[in-house]
């Protein structure tokens, strides 16, 4: 098949939400397509859509996610303008996406992933243990939430939602003593200004695709299927693939508290997974490692473990809160 590749007369639309970080991420995606097949930048259209969650943060900024929807709120009118044919591709942080997508939508084609740990971020304190007693922390993760009460139950946590700058004009307003970001978002932004400290996946396991952009495409565009194939990062999918199923076996979402990480050494994939109660009073962790080529079957494999760990009762939780 004979490529037919964008110009600046038609140039190849990429969709994304109009945040900092989002931009940044189909900035990113831009330039490695345009050094793939040596195009200008005019080749390509940068396409911002606005969703309904946008809509509904603003209005809504100190309720919790989970209150007014899921993340899926943040994908659904960009996905309808790519099944319409707005929009060729769609760029994201993969740790917001469903593991499910539309049909005719894929999400198969992930960039070399970023840092995946966790910052902690504080104007005044260096690092989690600092913290004093009865100090507020501002979150908007019921991960991180459940995580840092595990660890601190005497601590605060209050709500802080909003993207990268509204939730450190936040913090420099004193509405709380610290609060967490992730180190991959801080690194595409530039933002090495920021007072932050990389957290050790050992002492808090990120979320499910931390520091992955993925890009999402439809089925039958064959021209975007080859055009992201000379940007797709085999290591990062193989990873994915596993932390994705695990996620689609616990049967959680990204508002559910779970966390997992699979990292790959020679061939193998070391996977480690944990659940959580929202309010930090019990984890469950395990790992499990295997051939890279098993990443999908490991996923799984790992879910089945934390679930007969939990025991019966455990996951209610899900649907109470």
């Amino acid at each position: 098949m004979n490529l037919t590749l964008p110009s600046p007369a038609s140039p190849l639309k990429i969709g994304t939400r109009g945040s900092p970080l989002a931009l940044a991420q189909a900035y990113e995606t831009r330039q490695r397509l345009k050094d793939a097949f040596e195009l200008p930048a005019d080749a390509f259209e940068i396409v911002v859509i606005k969703t309904t969650g946008d809509n509904r943060a603003m209005i809504d900024a100190d309720r919790p996610l989970k209150e007014i929807g899921n993340k899926g709120l943040f994908t659904k009118e960009i996905e309808e303008a790519m099944l319409c044919g707005d929009i060729d591709i769609a760029v994201h942080s993969t740790k917001d996406m469903p593991v499910a997508q539309p049909t005719g939508l894929l999400l198969d084609t992930y960039l070399p992933r970023e840092d995946v740990r966790d910052a902690f971020i504080s104007p005044r304190l260096g690092e989690i243990g600092s913290l004093p007693e009865g100090a507020v922390v501002g979150t908007s993760s019921l991960r991180r939430r459940a995580q840092i009460l595990h660890r601190r139950p005497d601590l605060r946590v209050v709500e802080f939602r909003g993207n990268v700058q509204t939730r450190l004009k936040k913090l420099d307003e004193g509405l709380a003593d610290c609060t967490f970001l992730a180190m991959a978002g801080l690194r595409r932004l530039k933002m090495e200004e920021i007072p932050a400290t990389a957290i050790s996946t050992d002492e808090m396991l990120p979320a499910i695709a931390q520091g992955a952009i993925g890009i999402e495409r439809r089925q039958d565009d064959f021209r975007s299927a080859e055009m992201l194939q000379s940007i797709h990062c085999p290591q990062t999918a193989a990873r994915l693939l596993a932390e994705r199923n695990l996620l689609a076996g616990l049967d959680g979402s990204c508002e559910t508290p779970i966390a997992g990480l699979a990292e790959l050494d020679n061939g193998q994939i070391y996977l480690r997974g944990e659940v959580l109660r929202p309010d930090g009073s019990e984890v469950i962790a395990d790992s499990v490692t295997g051939p890279t080529e098993d990443a999908a079957d490991l996923g799984l494999e790992l879910a089945q473990w934390l679930k007969k760990r939990a025991g019966a009762g455990f996951f209610d939780w899900f649907e109470r809160e």
